[in-house]
């Protein structure tokens, strides 16, 4: 029912092609299949998460949707996980509203942005990235954001949109980076979506997120935090 209603409130640019791939099966084996990039699964996962929030608390949220890899800011680049079981839940949970997805065109990996707003009335955006499990569920694996003096309009429905299925991606230019520079990054598992955040020693940080529209690469994002 969820996933309906979030379809329903998305304006969609997706590509329902597929891409064809081997999956996963049993030891030895793999089974062919083709699969999709599906939105509306991801912002009910953001969503889902925003409710956890303000049902169980702000850093159980984050600690129970994340990957074991998941990586945070605060500034410097943590493991999310090692860092949320030293956190207390906050009295009052921050809360968030997703205003645009991006998926890869096999749904491996998708993109959300959107505003945040804490109870002392300083609001922001933020940037989080997801990875479909082998179930099929989506977790995060990266997650990062910045305040702002105005907060971000809301839209009137989520903006959707997935890479281009065709053509063969060839992996993007890499952002420069200093030698004392922190990187992280990851690409989607078809080649069509990729990541990447570089973090000064200040703690300042560029944020890019890359797209495949069949025969080259669209920046999706481009996002710089400042230090501080």
């Amino acid at each position: 029912m969820l996933a309906a209603l979030v379809l329903a409130g998305c304006a969609t640019n997706v590509n329902v092609q597929g891409r064809r791939l081997n999956l996963e099966g049993p030891p030895g084996r793999e089974r062919e299949g083709i699969l999709r990039a599906d939105p509306s699964k991801v912002v009910a996962a953001e969503l889902a998460f925003a409710r956890l929030a303000q049902e169980k608390g702000q850093w159980t949220a984050f600690a129970q949707t994340a990957t074991d890899n998941a990586v945070m800011f605060v500034p410097q680049p943590v493991v999310a996980r090692q860092w949320l079981r030293r956190q207390a839940n906050p009295a009052q949970a921050v809360k968030w509203q997703p205003h645009q997805v991006w998926s890869s065109c096999d749904g491996s990996m998708a993109v959300t942005k959107g505003a945040w707003q804490r109870p002392d009335g300083s609001v922001g955006y933020f940037t989080t990235v997801w990875e479909r499990q082998r179930r099929g569920e989506y977790k995060w694996v990266m997650d990062q954001g910045d305040t702002l003096a105005q907060p971000l309009a809301a839209p009137e429905m989520i903006a959707a949109s997935a890479a281009d299925c065709g053509g063969q991606p060839t992996p993007p230019a890499d952002l420069l980076a200093g030698p004392e520079d922190q990187i992280r990054a990851g690409t989607a598992r078809d080649g069509t979506l990729r990541w990447q955040v570089v973090v000064k020693p200040d703690g300042s940080r560029r944020v890019i997120v890359r797209r495949w529209d069949g025969s080259a690469w669209r920046d999706a994002l481009d996002e710089q935090v400042a230090a501080g």
